[in-house]
């Protein structure tokens, strides 16, 4: 016998030895715990906003498109994105609407945060996040806003931001470089007036379209271009469906996959829910290509 198995023999005996003489006991020994996921459901989602150039590409190609159609919509006195806009408004000064979250501002690193720390989103942690004033601005967003107003385009920022974020969520913009008047108010923040006072932002596309010929409208939730509060999954898609001949000519959508009335119609408008709650009405929703087609 070669010394390899010679040695392979004795350590079986050996082995064996212990195991009947209650040295070694294989009941005692522990199996393996499954690995507990340290994860956050918005992980991917904010990782593909702050990492992948796919985004970055989906951005730039946004607002590229709607300066790329800037003249055309400047020359055609027909022209209007706002489905509010009535009346005789050919010779009214144009002007482009856009949202500020996650359409021109890029607040991905509060979501960063929540995932670090494990928490949701709270009004108290935003507005602690919306006064360091630290958001960035989207790929394309500055330069689509500066080429805008060089050809006397007028930009308003709608956003749900609150009337107390107005000030900060200012200096932001400025801060950026986006144009910014004195006058007119181009910010329309939530609560300014008392008819703003909801998230439906129609008031305020009314408002502007009012006193100015709306060439585009560019946001990242389909409440940015009409009122939808409260849809289902399928009115939603009945509703984009209805505009198809408005995406990419007049409305421009940039994707937010962490956020937005898409996840609030899943979990049916309520977010006073566990999180197990939220989680089980995520995943009945999910579709694994099992179900029969018709």
């Amino acid at each position: 016998m070669s010394p390899r198995h010679r040695a392979a023999a004795c350590g079986l005996i050996l082995s064996a030895f212990l195991t009947a003489s209650g040295c070694v006991s294989t009941a005692a020994m522990p199996e393996t715990a499954p690995a507990v996921r340290d994860t956050h459901e918005q992980l991917h989602a904010v990782l593909w906003m702050q990492t992948a150039a796919e985004f970055r590409a989906l951005s730039l190609q946004t607002y590229q498109s709607a300066g790329r159609l800037m003249d055309q919509a400047l020359a055609d006195r027909n022209w209007t994105a706002a489905i509010e806009q009535t009346g005789n408004f050919a010779s009214l000064p144009p002007a482009v609407i856009v949202d500020v979250d996650e359409t021109v501002l890029d607040n991905s690193a509060y979501q960063a945060r929540l995932i670090e720390s494990g928490a949701s989103y709270s009004s108290v942690t935003w507005k602690e996040w919306v006064d360091e004033e630290r958001a960035t601005a989207l790929p394309g967003a500055l330069e689509f806003a500066r080429a805008a107003a060089a050809k006397g385009v007028t930009i308003f920022y709608v956003t749900n931001r609150k009337a107390i974020e107005e000030e900060p969520t200012r200096r932001n913009l400025i801060r950026l470089g986006f144009p910014i008047p004195a006058s007119p108010d181009v910010l329309l923040v939530r609560g300014e007036r008392p008819e703003w006072s909801k998230g439906d932002k129609t008031p305020r596309r009314s408002f502007v379209a009012a006193s100015y010929r709306v060439l585009f409208q560019i946001g990242d939730n389909l409440g940015d271009f009409i009122a939808e509060e409260d849809l289902t999954i399928e009115n939603r898609f009945e509703v984009a469906e209805r505009y198809r001949d408005f995406w990419g000519t007049r409305w421009f959508m940039i994707p937010n996959p962490a956020y937005g009335h898409w996840e609030e119609a899943i979990l049916d408008y309520s977010f006073d829910r566990s999180d197990a709650e939220k989680l089980r009405m995520k995943r009945e929703h999910l579709d694994d290509g099992r179900n029969p087609v018709d």
